[in-house]
């Protein structure tokens, strides 16, 4: 009989051990195995992702992330739309817009930018002071920028056509014309002219009315209906690491994406941590008080509303079949600020 207790002692235990093992978060087997789509090669602005990738907050909420970046001949949106991707980086609200307009089912659930990193940027001594200023002057920008945020400027401040500029992501023509003005984004491209020996003067379109959200996690409205769980998991760990990168060491991020992308260097990064956070584009607005990843109708709606002026979108569309704001606005994080990290 004593050795029989010891046999179903023995099980019990063993079967403690596997209930234990079956309800962690962190059991490998069991992690929801998702891959994550950037909008560019890896850099400052997905810092708060890798951030999360390094630290375990994903392997924390029981997902194995792959974080696959983009890059020029990259199109994240036609595989998120496609199934191939799970979580998918927009880099403005136009892509979920573009996304309802279109009737495909796949919808922005965070806005991790409150403001959109998109500059002019033009040479300091042509003294400049407002978009205004550059109002007549020839602008390079991308083919995509010319479906972006160029319908902004034309609504808003009457740039035209004409003004156009072919841009191919190249600083070299704006360097050795001092009468050049070109897109840029505001973490990125006045770091490169400023080590080129460049004076660059900077306007951020966000300052001046800009609305649109950047860095918007989207998914599929399937993945929505299917596994809310994990949807609502991967948001709250990508604002934890978004919370650890910009108030806590941002070395592990760093170390991640130089792993990714070999080209980016310890000044750029350096710089696009310091611009994101003296800027305030992850964590001003709405942000600052319900948390990083929130959106609003009233912002969707005026964002909508200056593109339908401008024929992008038909002024009757269901703009809201865009986004949902069911998984922000938890305040996920912010303990992180009221401990006071540095």
């Amino acid at each position: 009989m004593r050795g029989l207790r010891r046999i179903t002692l023995a099980f019990v235990a063993f079967v403690l051990a596997s209930i234990s093992i079956l309800a962690s978060p962190n059991a490998s087997w069991a992690a929801d195995k998702i891959t994550f789509g950037t909008d560019w090669r890896a850099q400052a602005e997905h810092g708060g992702f890798y951030q999360a990738l390094a630290l375990g907050f994903y392997e924390d909420a029981g997902i194995d992330v792959t974080i696959r970046q983009g890059g020029p001949q990259v199109n994240h949106s036609q595989l998120l739309a496609a199934g191939r991707l799970d979580f998918g980086m927009a880099p403005n609200s136009f892509l979920p817009l573009n996304f309802a307009f279109q009737e495909i089912p796949v919808v922005a659930v965070a806005a991790i930018f409150q403001k959109d990193p998109a500059v002019l940027i033009a040479h300091a001594s042509r003294g400049y002071q407002t978009l205004s200023d550059l109002q007549s002057e020839k602008v390079m920008i991308s083919p995509e920028t010319r479906i972006g945020f160029w319908r902004f400027l034309k609504v808003r401040y009457g740039f035209v056509d004409s003004q156009i500029a072919p841009y191919t992501f190249n600083v070299a023509p704006f360097l050795s014309n001092d009468m050049a003005v070109q897109q840029g984004y505001l973490t990125s491209e006045p770091y490169v002219i400023g080590e080129a020996g460049i004076d660059p003067s900077v306007f951020l379109l966000a300052d001046s009315g800009y609305a649109s959200y950047a860095a918007v996690i989207q998914t599929s409205q399937r993945m929505i209906d299917s596994n809310p769980d994990l949807v609502q998991r991967f948001v709250d760990a990508s604002i934890r690491g978004w919370y650890s990168f910009l108030y806590s060491d941002p070395s592990p991020a760093y170390a991640l994406i130089k792993k990714d992308n070999a080209d980016m260097t310890d000044g750029l990064l350096s710089y696009g941590h310091e611009m994101l956070r003296r800027y305030g584009l992850v964590d001003s607005g709405d942000a600052a008080r319900d948390g990083i990843g929130m959106m609003t109708e009233a912002r969707w709606r005026a964002f909508f509303d200056v593109m339908a002026e401008d024929n992008v979108y038909p002024g009757d569309m269901d703009f809201q079949k865009a986004y949902t704001l069911r998984f922000i606005g938890k305040r996920v994080g912010m303990d992180t600020v009221l401990r006071g990290a540095d």
